[in-house]
């Protein structure tokens, strides 16, 4: 035989797609992906058992008094204060959610739907700042709302975002007007 009818003889079909293989490879990367998602739960509900020293958080007093400021928009975490990164996520404080606040004499009112309120007296306001970024949400500069608030022996920073951004400096200063300095506390009395 010529070497070109040898060559001729020898093509052979393009091999057929291995389907089992392809399916086993599939599963296994659903698995991989589903032990992912479960490690992170797991890792969250962890996180909220090492933070169980956290004191239940305080409820809306019957009569708050009249309201300064109210706004409407996000809440989007609370984490130790100072630290951008370390997020709270015991008794609720985790969860992102929509929120609506009310300013009064008596502290700040946080109702969130579909997730736990909570209202932080006046007396454990310590700071209201305009912020970039908690708990791993990055915005524009000033694009949040930081309130560091004192809640048992922890100072918590918590961060929420208004639907009309223009808001936040009224509410840094309204927030930071209110709390008292041990230099005002002596003067009052």
């Amino acid at each position: 035989m010529t070497p070109l009818i040898l060559l001729a003889d020898e093509k052979k079909s393009a091999a057929v797609t291995d389907w089992s293989a392809r399916i086993g490879w599939l599963v296994g990367l659903a698995l991989f992906v589903a032990l992912v998602y479960w490690l992170m739960r797991e890792g969250w509900k962890w996180r909220g058992t090492l933070q169980g020293d956290l004191p239940e958080l305080p409820t809306a007093p019957d009569d708050p008094g009249e309201a300064k400021l109210t706004m409407s928009g996000r809440y989007h975490g609370s984490t130790t204060a100072g630290q951008w990164l370390d997020r709270i996520v015991a008794r609720g404080l985790g969860s992102r959610s929509r929120a609506e606040l009310t300013l009064t004499d008596a502290g700040l009112d946080v109702v969130r739907p579909g997730a736990t309120d909570f209202f932080i007296p006046a007396a454990a306001l310590r700071e209201a700042l305009l912020g970039k970024g908690i708990a791993g949400k990055v915005l524009t500069e000033g694009g949040l709302l930081v309130v560091t608030w004192a809640h048992g022996d922890k100072l918590i920073d918590s961060g929420f975002r208004s639907d009309h951004a223009a808001e936040h400096t009224e509410w840094v200063d309204a927030i930071n007007s209110m709390i008292k300095t041990p230099s005002t506390e002596g003067a009052e009395r």
